[in-house]
């Protein structure tokens, strides 16, 4: 874990303290997502790549009778979380830990097996094993689980010029829209007797996925 763990310190060592206030205007969708989370009464929501906590923290307001789990690689992002979330007052309803993505054990980490709620908004384009990454959120959903995806989409309703200058600022930080996200949600969907739901809201600006309890 220690090499992409450096890498994005790298990236987001003098990033962290501004980064909610930066990324605010165009990380769309990640309110729609926390929106719809609905966790049950005493329930469990675990987000993958968790950041500066800005989320899990929106969602432990919205949503005040669950509990809330979040890991990242990046230790720089980590120490922001866990400021802001005993600045909120919420440092005993979100538990936070330094894990990869794509081989997080939860018992381990959290000391639970699985979730009724995974989230990941706007990771999977920083996670170079992606699929990994969204095959192991879903393997740790309660049997009545949900997942939920927010991220950068294809731009397919956006001018050409806008969608190649988005794409060329992405990459100086390493981020890579997943442009076959619906597909991959779906492949993981019938491998676990699911189904899946696929939104590209905002001109496909951004992808919005949700993985549920099959019919």
């Amino acid at each position: 874990m220690s090499g992409a763990a450096e890498h994005m310190d790298r990236i987001y060592r003098w990033q962290a303290p501004i980064y909610d206030l930066t990324r605010k205007p165009y990380l769309l969708g990640r309110d729609r997502l926390i929106a719809a989370l609905d966790p049950p009464p005493g329930g469990t929501v675990l987000e993958i790549g968790c950041g500066t906590g800005r989320n899990l923290i929106a969602a432990a307001r919205r949503w005040p009778r669950a509990r809330f789990y979040g890991f990242d690689i990046s230790s720089v992002m980590l120490t922001n979380a866990r400021r802001a979330v005993r600045d909120a007052g919420l440092d005993k309803r979100i538990m936070l830990a330094p894990a990869d993505a794509a081989l997080f054990d939860p018992q381990q980490v959290f000391g639970r097996g699985s979730f009724d709620r995974v989230f990941m908004s706007y990771t999977l384009s920083m996670i170079p094993p992606w699929r990994e990454a969204l095959a192991r959120g879903c393997d740790v959903l309660a049997p009545e689980g949900e997942l939920f995806v927010a991220d950068f989409g294809d731009q397919s309703g956006l001018p050409k010029t806008f969608r190649a200058a988005l794409y060329r600022w992405l990459a100086a930080f390493s981020v890579t829209p997943r442009l076959d996200l619906e597909d991959e949600l779906g492949r993981q969907a019938v491998a676990r007797g699911r189904v899946s739901k696929f939104e590209r809201p905002y001109r496909g600006y951004a992808f919005l996925g949700h993985i549920g309890p099959g019919a």
